[in-house]
């Protein structure tokens, strides 16, 4: 009965380190973040902070700035959650690159009222907003040159 005890003592002590060492992980990853205007991210946004193709990030604000000064724009609306934005992400980065395109990314996840305010059906969508109005739209996984051919039109 003591040996079990022992174990049992063993066993939970290892788990409360491991989440200490976690939380600790998370909040040093916290007190870098300058691509978001909030704390309380959730752990798959923080795991995303020091990813080079995570690094245009706009906030909601910011965005309807944006749209308000009637600028060209075009947004990556995702949610670090969305196993077909992890997909996507690097070749619509690199698509961007290639085209000379910047891209704002939009996080869903931490901003929910996007879906809302931008008609999102699903992730990942692009959106290219012309003179502050959208003019197109790709849903879905894609590839390089599939991006490539929509971000032609942004030029």
């Amino acid at each position: 009965m003591k040996k079990l005890l022992f174990i049992g003592g063993a066993v939970l002590l290892l788990f409360i380190v491991l989440v200490v060492l976690q939380n600790i992980s998370q909040n040093k990853q916290l007190a870098d973040n300058k691509l978001y205007d909030k704390e309380d991210l959730h752990p798959e946004t923080v795991k995303q902070l020091s990813d080079k193709n995570y690094q245009n990030v706009i906030m909601p604000d910011a965005l309807e700035k944006k749209l308000s000064t009637e600028s060209d724009v075009v947004v990556y609306f995702f949610s670090p959650t969305c196993p077909a934005c992890q997909q996507s992400t690097a070749p619509l980065m690199e698509a961007a690159e290639l085209e000379g395109v910047h891209i704002d990314q939009y996080n869903l996840l931490e901003y929910e009222k996007g879906w809302e305010d931008y008609h999102i059906e699903a992730t990942p969508t692009i959106v290219y907003f012309k003179d502050g109005e959208e003019v197109d739209r790709l849903k879905g996984v894609g590839d390089v040159t599939a991006f490539q051919t929509f971000l032609k039109q942004t030029k």
